[in-house]
C-alpha cells in the first residue's frame, strides 16, 4: 500500500507554480529530447523535431481540452461555454492531446515535404517517457481515482480507503513502454520496417490503457466504455496494422 502523497502547487521564489503543469512541461521537454536524439541516430534532422514540437504542443493542448469538453462533460460546458475555452479550468484528456499532436505533426511534415512516417517513428520513442513523467503530476493531484483494492500499489486515500490510482499506474505504463522500446530495439532494431515504432506504441499504450480504464470510478461511460476506450479500439487496430503489414 502506498501512503497518500499530495502536491498541487509549490513556491519558487516570489511565484507559485502548479505541480501538475510543471511535470507535464518537464515530461514534454523530455519526450522531445528523446525523440530528437533518436532522430539523430536515424540520420534525421533533430532540429526538425524541435521545430515540430512547438506545433505539437499547441495542438496537443487544444486537443486535450476539446476532447474533455466534447466527450466527458458536454452537458456542463453547454451551460458554461466560456469555461470550455478557459485554459485555467481543470479537464484535459491525454487522448485528445495525442490525437491533436499527431495531426499537427502530420500537417507539419506534409507542409515541409518530410517523411511523416520516419518522424512519427522517432516521436514514438519520446512519448512514453513524457507520459511517464507527466502522469506523476496526475498522481500527485489524484485526479484519476480508481476502484477499491487490496493491491500492493493501491493508494490509501484520506478517508482511509485504499484505491487504485490511475495517475500512478499510467506513469508506470509510460516508463514500461519506454523500457520495452529499448529491449525490442536491442534485439530486433535492425529488422523493423517503417512505422513499426509508431505502431508498437499504439498497441502497447492502447492495450494497457484500455484495461486500466475499467478501474476508473469518475469517468463518463458510453455503452460501458469510456470515450478514451472507444478511441483506443481504433488506435490499437491501427497499430496492429502498421506492425503486421507486409513491406511493399
Amino acid at each position: 500500500m502506498i501512503p497518500w502523497i499530495e502536491s498541487h502547487s509549490y513556491p519558487l521564489g516570489p511565484i507559485t507554480l502548479q505541480t501538475w503543469g510543471t511535470l507535464v512541461a518537464v515530461g514534454f521537454l523530455c519526450a522531445v529530447w528523446v525523440a530528437a536524439r533518436r532522430a539523430r541516430e536515424k540520420k534525421l534532422d533533430p532540429k526538425i523535431v524541435w521545430d515540430m514540437a512547438f506545433w505539437i504542443f499547441i495542438a496537443a493542448f487544444v486537443g486535450a481540452r476539446a476532447f474533455h469538453v466534447l466527450f466527458y462533460e458536454p452537458g456542463y460546458y453547454l451551460v458554461h461555454p466560456l469555461e470550455a475555452i478557459d485554459p485555467r479550468a481543470p479537464g484535459y484528456a491525454i487522448m485528445g492531446g495525442i490525437l491533436g499532436g499527431a495531426g499537427a505533426a502530420y500537417l507539419f511534415a506534409k507542409r515541409k515535404g518530410l517523411d511523416f512516417i520516419a518522424y512519427a517513428d522517432v516521436l514514438a520513442w519520446g512519448i512514453p517517457w513524457g507520459c511517464g513523467i507527466g502522469r506523476l503530476g496526475c498522481f500527485l493531484i489524484h485526479d484519476h481515482p480508481g476502484t477499491l483494492t487490496s493491491f500492493a500499489l493501491g493508494v490509501k486515500y484520506p478517508d482511509g480507503k485504499v484505491r487504485h490510482d490511475l495517475g500512478l499506474y499510467l506513469s508506470i505504463v509510460g516508463f514500461v513502454i519506454g523500457v520495452a522500446f529499448l529491449i525490442v530495439n536491442w534485439k530486433y532494431g535492425k529488422k523493423v520496417r517503417p512505422a513499426f515504432w509508431f505502431g508498437l506504441f499504439l498497441i502497447l499504450d492502447g492495450v494497457l490503457r484500455f484495461f486500466l480504464d475499467f478501474l476508473r470510478v469518475a469517468d463518463r461511460r458510453l455503452l460501458f466504455l469510456t470515450p478514451t476506450q472507444w478511441v483506443l479500439l481504433a488506435t490499437t487496430s491501427l497499430g496492429i496494422f502498421l506492425v503486421t503489414r507486409r513491406k511493399h
